[in-house]
């Protein structure tokens, strides 16, 4: 067994830990010299670009566009949205400089005083207002309407408090920024794009999850509505795994992004704004892996099947011979296939290696397996091995993997449901939110009552479910006063 495996903390022991110590382990990340912020590794980023050509297929599908803009932002620019800056404006870094010059002993650099800038700049940590002033000189009629832009970049939030992937400085992300000539056809843009978020969650990521609307002390700085997809991790824990905003009319306004409508009289432009980030990298991990690391996904997986030859000297060749062929007819069906015939690791260093890394599907062949017309076949999602015909083993294997993709979905959907509880006491959920979970209790929809679940539980409003029943919803579990929402809270990441 390979060493990484020896030292992985379990999850029952210390899930924190686990997951800490399985990032890393498994060659997807590690911590970077710059504090807060992270080095996402070759086998991780693999994922996260398989993760980024699936959803930029489904936002192109759409009408979306893929554009860029610029990482730094002026400051004054920050200041004509209120509500936004106010939520920004203690995560910014901000640029006062624009040189450094040799120190004095000429054995290192200093910021040089006479290179202040007039105006600072603010690195990203959204787009909004950069995107919305140059909207200003795209759009003037409602011909020029929508405008449907996306960008996949980096952004920048200062966090005391870091996790790879989960919540660091600087992280990626793409960000879409949309125009419309009404308030409907922004708001369906809003909910189309949850909706995609949701799709890809539940299809590609075989992550279920809760798609509802956030409350208001939870939304977006800046929206008049926040959308959101949340995930349960196997710690009973929600996970926010996108979002999308409608802005009303609050940066056209901002901006003066002002267009001619059909009556031929001015009118702001109405805004919407959607993202996911690398933080589903962190929901991919905690959703699916176990104690011997990794479980990922087929349809998101770098490398869907590694083929072993286990051979004695003088054997290899036979072996090669046929495992490339069955790599090549993989390969021919989409399959993505690594061969890994590498002399100076043991075959059971590799098997452990790539249970780690969480590749779905291994194929171990040697030559008594050669003779007899069979290969070892083991599923990672179930660690169950079998002997399967060589004569049709392509066919097995694609058959498999979507097996396998269906049977993790499953597996998470069966334990998010079982993790789900109606409570109506809070007493009652005061105890049971110890354990995780999600709870659909009947809320007064008051900030008091949402301040007093957070401050004395750690759990929060996370949203109010489309699918929740809202009908005979009785008292608030807190307050006694007519429940309006049925709610879904909490503890989260």
């Amino acid at each position: 067994m390979a060493i990484e495996l020896k030292n992985l903390t379990k999850r029952s022991e210390n899930y924190s830990k686990w997951y800490n110590e399985l990032v890393v382990k498994a060659d997807l990340a590690e911590q970077a010299d710059v504090r807060g912020c992270m080095v996402i590794k070759p086998y991780g980023y693999a994922i996260w670009e398989k993760m980024q050509q699936v959803l930029d297929g489904m936002f192109k599908e759409t009408g979306v566009q893929n554009a860029y803009f610029p990482l730094l932002i002026p400051k004054s620019f920050l200041s004509r949205e209120a509500e936004h800056v106010e939520g920004f404006a203690k995560e910014c870094a901000v640029v006062t400089h624009y040189r450094l010059k040799t120190n004095e002993t000429n054995d290192g650099v200093v910021v040089d005083p006479e290179a202040k800038l007039e105006e600072e700049l603010i690195i990203r940590p959204t787009s909004e207002t950069i995107i919305w002033n140059t909207y200003k000189n795209w759009i003037k009629s409602y011909r020029d309407l929508p405008v449907l832009c996306n960008q996949w970049c980096n952004v920048m939030r200062w966090e005391m408090r870091t996790r790879l992937f989960l919540r660091t400085s600087e992280f990626l992300w793409q960000e879409g920024h949309t125009a419309h000539a009404t308030r409907e056809e922004a708001e369906e843009r809003t909910r189309q794009m949850i909706r995609i978020y949701a799709d890809f969650a539940e299809k590609f990521m075989a992550v279920p999850v809760v798609v509802g609307v956030k409350s208001e002390t939870e939304r977006f700085a800046g929206a008049l509505d926040t959308y959101t997809i949340e995930a349960m991790m196997q710690d009973g824990k929600a996970l926010q795994s996108g979002t999308s905003h409608f802005l009303g009319q609050n940066f056209g306004k901002a901006f003066n992004v002002q267009f001619l409508n059909k009556e031929n009289k001015p009118e702001y432009a109405w805004a919407t704004s959607w993202g996911v980030s690398t933080r589903l990298m962190g929901a991919l991990i905690m959703t699916h892996s176990d104690d011997n690391g990794l479980v990922l996904p087929p349809r998101l997986a770098p490398i869907q099947v590694v083929i072993i030859p286990i051979a004695k000297t003088g054997q290899l060749a036979a072996i090669d011979e046929k495992a490339m062929q069955i790599a090549d007819n993989l390969r021919k069906l989409g399959i993505s296939v690594k061969y890994d015939n590498a002399d100076n690791k043991r075959p059971g260093f590799k098997f452990a290696d790539y249970e780690l890394k969480g590749v779905p599907v291994r194929l171990v062949l040697g030559a008594r397996d050669l003779e007899n017309g069979l290969v070892e076949v083991m599923r990672r999602d179930t660690l169950e091995k079998e002997n399967v015909s060589l004569e049709n083993i392509e066919q097995y294997v694609k058959d498999l993997l979507d097996d396998i993709q269906q049977n993790i979905y499953n597996k998470a959907l069966n334990y998010r449901n079982s993790h789900v509880f109606e409570c109506n006491n809070y007493d009652e959920f005061k105890e049971k939110i110890k354990d995780g979970g999600f709870f659909l209790c009947p809320w007064d929809g008051t900030e008091e009552t949402e301040a007093k679940i957070k401050e004395e539980t750690q759990a929060t409003i996370r949203c109010i479910p489309f699918d929740a029943d809202q009908e005979n919803l009785g008292v608030d579990m807190v307050s006694g006063k007519p429940a309006k929402f049925r709610a879904l809270v909490a503890r989260a990441y």
